[in-house]
């Protein structure tokens, strides 16, 4: 029984270190970057189209994230295959996420149909508390305690901002200032783990076993 409970912390602690690099810290700043730079694209492109045009820049954010762990972080702290459990939990975190955006999605065309009776603050109430949601479920399922913090300054992004927004203190329903605040906490984390990792973890010199290189 220790046998088990041991293996199955060591392949919790190996999960955890391999995405635990910073990266995806970084793709998630960028990701809300789309709230920080949107609002200034919607007069010309509409709300719509100010949105898909972020499309591109996630791919090659993306792009560069993969990149990333196949040529720096795999070579430092190698690859894990995980065992029929992790991968399980991963699948119904995948479910779970369908269904919240489903809902999100759904909740998103009820607002807008509804824009003029339903006031600015219960509109920042609603976006982050999905938000919160989203991101504690991501926390919990992926052992990624971060997440917990990256849901609290998100979810309280639109409240804040309408807050100043409606007190005449921002433009923009305070989008720029709040979420450009927590995305780029999320990407300085992420530099700054992902610099660490590549301190402690050199590369190993090819034919010098890795304790001695």
């Amino acid at each position: 029984m220790s046998q088990q409970i041991s293996l199955k912390e060591a392949e919790r602690k190996a999960f955890r270190t391999t995405y635990n690099d910073g990266l995806w810290d970084i793709f998630l700043g960028c990701f809300f970057l789309m709230f920080v730079i949107g609002p200034y694209l919607s007069p010309s492109l509409g709300d719509f189209w100010s949105s898909v045009v972020f499309l591109p820049f996630w791919a090659l954010v993306y792009l560069a994230i993969w990149l990333m762990r196949k040529y720096v972080v795999t070579p430092r702290i190698g690859k894990v295959k995980f065992g029929l459990a992790r991968k399980t939990k991963l699948a119904k975190f995948t479910v779970v996420m369908l269904v919240v955006n489903i809902v999100s999605l759904i909740l998103g065309f009820v607002v807008a149909l509804n824009f003029g009776s339903v006031p600015g603050q219960m509109f920042g109430i609603i976006f982050g508390m999905l938000l919160l949601m989203v991101f504690s479920m991501a926390a919990y399922s992926l052992d990624f305690s971060r997440l917990y913090i990256y849901g609290l300054l998100v979810g309280l992004s639109p409240m804040v901002g309408e807050w100043l927004w409606t007190h005449g203190y921002t433009t923009h329903h305070g989008f720029p200032i709040t979420f450009g605040a927590s995305a780029g906490i999320m990407i300085l984390v992420g530099v700054v783990v992902f610099i660490r990792l590549l301190h402690d973890n050199p590369v190993p010199t090819e034919g010098i076993p890795f304790g001695e290189a």
